[in-house]
Formats: structure tokens, sequence, C-alpha cells
């Protein structure tokens, strides 16, 4: 009995060690791995407080909004999620486009241009000025370098150093498939000004930015962008995160980005709510709007927008044209991958609603031709 007391004893301190060696290890990770950002200090953090969407420990949302708890929420969905991929992800390569500098550079100051990078990276041209919105260039939408979700197999792969000259960098929140880390070390030292809601500048700080680049903005909050362009930061219904304990330490939101003669709203993330009306009402109507159409669920629809509410959250905005975001690169949900462009279809169809659908990378002036070829069909 005693040799298998010892060895049960030994097993369970073996078990114990390997527990805190694990629970130490995660810990470091989070505290010290660069790519997961930093909290908000001194005058950051002031601007935190003396927001009156913040509650005294964390922002909120305009309406109640309930976050199911991620356990159960993997609880229910987890094996699935790991173990069942069919159709989640394309089984060939997307054809995509290589970067036309010359025909964006010609964009007359009258005229805009869209050129989508896959899920919610857009580059456009504006009224003369160029905007990067949400760039994330990287490999994975992950905290991690060697697991999350890889990006899916495009035939152009657009990387930063393809890209024109940029004015502007404009960020939505900080979740990795919006702010990625790697990407900001590229372009921070091509861009003079950074654009984001309150808290997120913490994040670039800690990763050389000067605070002279970055520009946090609370909800509603309007800002000129030299003389031609105002820019506004409007609500959305969502969360921001990047580690285990920063949850809504940092606001999200949407933008309104008005020029001389024209005006189009970047939607960011969000659940549906009655705050596309109000900005509608507000700022409308656009010429433009993109909308987030992916990585929705029925466990999480209140921060996701299920496809057929996307295309009424652009009747709500008074948009005269709809462009589809935040899909087509990237597994994040239980769908098929082609699943929420087909459902968003459906909707604008039946709402009468005028639906942009370019290739990644193809650029898209919209004055010319607006594409709506079904591009996603050809393939598996």
């Amino acid at each position: 009995m005693k040799p298998i007391l010892k060895f049960l004893k030994m097993t369970a301190y073996l078990v114990i060690l390997l527990s805190l060696s694990f629970v130490f290890g995660i810990t470091l990770f989070f505290n010290f791995a660069p790519q997961i950002g930093s909290e908000s200090a001194g005058k950051r953090l002031e601007r935190v407080k003396s927001s009156n969407n913040y509650d005294g420990k964390e922002f909120k949302n305009l309406v109640t909004t309930t976050m199911s708890n991620p356990f159960k929420v993997m609880s229910k969905v987890g094996k699935k999620f790991f173990f069942d991929n069919e159709g989640r992800e394309p089984k060939s390569v997307i054809r995509t486009h290589p970067m036309d500098l010359k025909a964006f550079n010609e964009i007359s100051n009258d005229d805009f241009g869209v050129v989508w990078l896959g899920h919610s990276t857009l580059l456009i041209k504006f009224e003369g000025k160029v905007l990067l919105f949400d760039p994330v260039f990287g490999e994975r939408a992950s905290m991690f370098s060697f697991a999350g979700p890889k990006r899916f197999e495009y035939s152009e792969r657009i990387k930063i150093e393809d890209l024109p000259e940029i004015d502007a960098v404009i960020l939505s929140h900080d979740h990795y498939d919006h702010l990625d880390y790697e990407s900001i070390l590229v372009l921070k030292s091509k861009v003079d000004r950074f654009y984001m809601p309150i808290g997120v500048g913490a994040h670039l700080e800690k990763w050389g930015l000067e605070s002279s680049q970055i520009f946090e903005l609370d909800w509603w909050d309007e800002l000129k962008f030299d003389e031609e362009l105002t820019l506004v930061l409007t609500p959305t219904r969502h969360f921001s995160g990047r580690g285990l304990s920063d949850k809504n330490k940092t606001l999200w939101g949407s933008w309104v980005i008005q020029g001389q003669t024209k005006k189009i709203f970047f939607g960011g993330d969000s659940g549906y709510f009655p705050g596309f009306k109000e900005i509608g009402e507000k700022y409308g109507p656009f010429d433009l709007c993109f909308l987030e159409c992916g990585a929705y669920n029925e466990l999480w629809s209140q921060i996701h927008m299920m496809p057929e509410e996307t295309a009424q959250a652009a009747v709500d905005l008074k948009s005269d044209l709809l462009m589809p975001i935040h899909w087509g690169k990237f597994n994040l949900s239980l769908h098929p991958w082609k699943e929420p462009i087909t459902r968003l279809g459906i909707k604008a169809r039946e709402l009468e609603l005028n639906l942009g659908t370019p290739e990644v990378g193809k650029l898209m002036i919209v004055s010319k031709e607006v594409p709506t070829e079904k591009w996603w069909e050809i393939y598996d």
C-alpha cells in the first residue's frame, strides 16, 4: 500500500505544480505580452472617468445588453466551434485583386473610392483624404501568433507597403479582428493621425505612438479633420476588451465621415438597436454605409446583428447604398462563410436596398459603377 500511496501523493503534487505553472504562465502572458495593450492611466483615465457613458467601473451600452457568460456559451457551442468546420471556411483560394495605386490616386476630390481588404478593413479616398479603417493585416485575428482565427487564403494579399500615403487611421474598438498589434507597429511611422474611441489610445501609446498622433473621442463628439472633413464618433451596441480583466474598459463606436458634399458611415461592430435610426435622423442621409453582416449567432445576437437586421439598419440610417463588411476573411462564428452575404442579399432585395459587393482588393469608385456580382457563389 505504501508505494501506491507514495505514487498517488507524487501524482497529486505534480498536478498541483503543473496547474500552478499554467496559471503563473497565463498571468505572465496577460501582464507582459505587448499585443494585449494597456489600460488607461493618468490623463487618459481621467478622460475615461469623465465620460457620461462610463459608470465608474466600465463603459455601458445605451440600451440594455445581455452578455452571455462565455463559459455557458462555450458549453453550448464549444464542440462545434472547435471541431466542426464544415462550410465555415472556403475550400479554395479566393480570387482577390492587387492594389491599383494609379487608379486610386487619380480619384478626384469630388468623388470617393473604396477598397475592401476583407473583414472590416477598408481603404477609402474621400474628398481628397485617404482613410484606413480598422487595419488588420496580420495572419490571425488573435492575441496569439500560433492560434486563433486565421485569415482565409487570398490569391493576392495586399500589404501595408502596397498602400498609398494615408492621412488617418480610424478605429472602431479594440477587439483583435479590428485592432491588430502588428499592423499598428508598421503604420505608426507612416501615419500622423489615429482616431479612436476613448481608452483605446492607451494601447497605441504602449505600442510606441506619440500622444500627438492619438485622438480619442466619446460618443457624439465631433472633430474637424483639416477643413475638408468632420469626423463624428457615434454609438454602437457592443463591448470591448483584449485581456482577462479589461472588459469594457475602453469605448466602442461607429463613425460618421462628413465631407463638403457627401457623407459616409462606418458601423464597426454592433447588435441592432434604435441608435441606427437616431444617427440617421441626426446625420443622414448617407451616400454609403459600411455595416457588419458576419460572425453572428442567436446566442450573441445583442452584440452582432443578424444579416436581416443589417439591411434594416441601412434603411434606418437613410443610406443610399450599403456595403457589407465583417465577413469574407475570418471564421469567427458557426455559420457557413457565405451565409451572411446570401441572407443579406435576400433582405436587401425585399427592402429595395442598393447593395455594393466588390471583390477583395478591387477599387470601387462610387460615381462610376457599383459592383453587384455575386462573386462568392463560385466557391465551395
